[in-house]
């Protein structure tokens, strides 16, 4: 065996040996002190307002409809698109809802109708309103906030929840 794998050899053995001493001592101290092992905390499951935001017959294909949502310090758009999108609500399954906040740094964000996204002025972040809010460009590094939307027999459209952190925020949810 050359000099080089026998000091390897060694250096794993050693490795191996302490770190099994090192196991069998922690455990050791935990069953004298009674300590129970430490579970790995669940997520935290974040409980929306469910609020009316506007009914199908208040919007206007392409022109944004102001809302609030989940509270009313949190601006977001509520847009019908015209075209049929993944997480879309309402008959033609168009309608969609976003928070105009940009999550780089909070600007508050415009819907441009020619190519149906959200931008931001101040570091030209740009998000596709056809995709779920997708990043396009800019200096943003996540996509933007989409709410959750539901509507009911009358044409009301809910917002349920979002699917982001909105930006500012460390819970969505003002408790």
């Amino acid at each position: 065996m050359k000099k080089c794998e026998r000091l390897a050899d060694a250096g794993r053995r050693f490795f191996l040996s302490r770190g099994a001493v090192a196991v069998a001592g922690a455990a050791v101290v935990g069953a004298a002190t009674n300590t129970p092992a430490r579970a790995t905390p669940a997520l935290a499951r974040v409980v929306y307002p469910v609020t009316r935001l506007a009914n199908v017959r208040d919007l206007k294909q392409d022109e944004p409809f102001d809302v609030a949502y989940p509270d009313d310090s949190s601006p977001g758009v509520l847009l019908k698109l015209g075209t049929r999108v993944e997480g879309g609500v309402g008959p033609e399954g168009d309608i969609v809802a976003f928070s105009t906040l940009c999550p780089h740094k909070g600007y508050p964000m415009f819907y441009r109708a020619d190519d149906r996204t959200l931008n931001c002025p101040g570091h030209y972040s740009r998000f596709d309103c056809e995709r779920g809010g997708l990043q396009i460009w800019g200096h943003a590094t996540q996509n933007l906030a989409q709410f959750r939307l539901r509507v009911d027999s009358n044409g009301d459209i809910h917002a349920e929840g979002v699917d982001e952190l909105i930006y500012g925020r460390l819970s969505n949810v003002v408790a």
